[in-house]
């Protein structure tokens, strides 16, 4: 048994990592260390400064990000998971593990989401899933709308999701979008970020909103408080190379087929498979 973990039996209760603001590097090791637990748990997460996080197999970057990165304007790190690329500091991230989860990649996005909605419908603020197509060519993750996503009444993506499986344990985490910094993402992008109704109270408000809904709604054991110990602490940090950006070939996204399917589009956002081999 871990170090200050709490008795019971396996998958008896939900590990909760309190709320932390770390670099990228870290927070995308944490979220892959807690995969390799096989144990369910979530997390809350925010930023200390700007970082872009790329899709596991996102590899012709615009030589421009690795301009602003080598500047100092962001920190460029890689996700465990698939997907876009992701500006990190005017957001509010999450990470859940859920061992065993329905095999059918939508029906395990529409439970792993349903919190989400939840809280956004006590904010007066309804989302619904997206339905564009998935496409390669797209840079940005807020770019489309696929069915892994939750969308504004009025179609603006708000929270933009992606998976890792291992297995038959999943990883989802995303980002729910508050405040991006307007000028640093058309850097980015080419564009501006899309319009989002501000959320009623403040960072406290939002984030008890969230982990109330968790609490009521996610598909996982009741839910504990547990910080990290230092052997746990060492062992990610052991992680934090597989987070590190060394990509290919320095190019504009290339132009790429898009998916037509739910279930196809997912592909773009998922990573390993929804039920192990044998």
């Amino acid at each position: 048994m871990a170090e200050g973990q709490p008795a019971g039996p396996p998958h008896s209760w939900t590990r909760v990592l309190p709320l932390a603001c770390l670099g990228g590097s870290w927070q995308m090791a944490i979220d892959a260390w807690l995969l390799e637990q096989g144990q369910p748990a979530l997390r809350l997460y925010r930023w200390p400064r700007p970082c872009l996080s790329v899709g596991r197999h996102q590899r012709r970057l615009p030589a421009h990000w690795l301009e602003l990165a080598a500047r100092g304007a962001i920190e460029l790190v890689r996700r465990p998971t698939g997907g876009a690329a992701v500006l990190h500091g005017g957001d509010l991230a999450y990470a859940l593990v859920w061992p065993d989860p329905p095999p059918n990649r939508p029906q395990a996005y529409r439970q792993a989401c349903r919190w989400l909605q939840v809280a956004f419908e006590s904010f007066g603020q309804p989302l619904r899933f997206g339905d564009q197509p998935a496409t390669l060519a797209a840079a940005s993750c807020f770019a489309t709308s696929t069915a892994a996503d939750l969308v504004q009444g009025s179609g603006s993506k708000r929270i933009g999701s992606a998976q890792l499986w291992r297995a038959g344990c999943l990883l989802q985490h995303g980002s729910i979008q508050l405040a991006p910094d307007p000028g640093l993402w058309l850097q980015l992008f080419g564009s501006l970020p899309p319009e989002w109704p501000t959320l009623p109270g403040g960072e406290a408000q939002i984030e008890a909103a969230l982990m109330a809904a968790a609490a009521r709604w996610l598909p996982l054991p009741p839910l504990r408080q547990q910080p990290c110990s230092a052997a746990e602490l060492a062992a990610i940090a052991a992680g934090l190379a597989q987070t590190r950006v060394v990509p290919a070939v320095l190019a504009s996204p290339a132009a790429g087929a898009s998916c037509t399917s739910p279930e196809a589009s997912m592909e773009r956002t998922t990573c390993g498979r929804a039920k192990p081999r044998g």
